[in-house]
């Protein structure tokens, strides 16, 4: 029997489904999400896209903080923490409200992996993101480290990055060793919350078609009931003239 959520987030009311993907870098979850969002939208579906990390408010902060490498964890954890709020009322909420589907690449289970990791209180990290909403489904892409590494490695990117190397920890002086010890230690931390939370872990080692397929009839029962419907919390006509484009475009 699983554990009951954790009761530091609160369900949302509103008509719309928010549906997150988890998962260390090189686990495959954003092409998983990206190939939902295209079912999806061929469903007749209105999908709305949002990822970790992408607010205007701190990305220039939180940039010149990675390249002058001076980003503390309890930084580099609020500045996370200020970009998520900024999504979560502007880019999350209002499609919510308007009855829509929502897709997160990262959600604050993220900051509750990493961050503890980088040494940052679990206790803390959680009171931090208390404001959040439940997810509708939250999907763990389970990968083993070393499927990780030749992902990222053997990828158009082909390095790893600064701190997703966790070079900031100086755990090695090797960024590939480095990688290796640092997401290990994230591995780790997602399989302490995937009960407190209820992810969904998902096999990652599969084949990119087998891993959709699941997604896809796990999506769609849950959403075998759900009727897109405009909410009664606000104006969707004004949402949906800031994302449609015009059939003359």
């Amino acid at each position: 029997m699983s554990n009951p959520p954790s009761q530091i987030m609160t369900p949302h009311p509103y008509p719309g489904k928010l549906i997150i993907v988890e998962g260390i870098d090189g686990s495959g979850k954003s092409t998983q999400l990206l190939l939902l969002h295209k079912w999806l939208e061929s469903k007749g579906y209105k999908v709305f896209f949002t990822e970790w990390n992408s607010s205007e408010l701190v990305k220039d902060t939180t940039k010149r903080g990675k390249k002058n490498k001076s980003l503390t964890p309890t930084t580099f954890s609020l500045l996370h923490a200020t970009d998520f709020a900024s999504r979560l009322y502007h880019e999350i909420l209002p499609p919510l409200k308007a009855g829509m589907i929502v897709l997160a690449d990262r959600y604050v289970y993220t900051a509750f992996a990493r961050d503890v990791v980088r040494g940052v209180s679990p206790e803390w990290i959680r009171k931090l993101y208390s404001f959040a909403i439940i997810p509708d489904m939250a999907f763990y892409y389970r990968v083993p480290i070393e499927t990780a590494i030749s992902r990222v490695l053997g990828g158009t990117r082909g390095q790893f990055k600064y701190y997703e190397a966790g070079m900031d920890m100086n755990l090695h002086p090797d960024v590939t060793e480095s990688f290796r010890l640092f997401q290990s230690r994230i591995l780790d931390q997602y399989d302490k919350i995937v009960d407190e939370f209820q992810l969904m872990p998902m096999d990652a080692t599969k084949d990119i078609e087998a891993q959709q397929n699941d997604m896809r009839r796990l999506v769609g029962e849950a959403l075998k009931d759900y009727k897109p419907r405009r909410g009664t919390h606000g104006r969707r006509t004004v949402f949906w003239r800031r994302f449609d484009v015009s059939k003359s475009e």
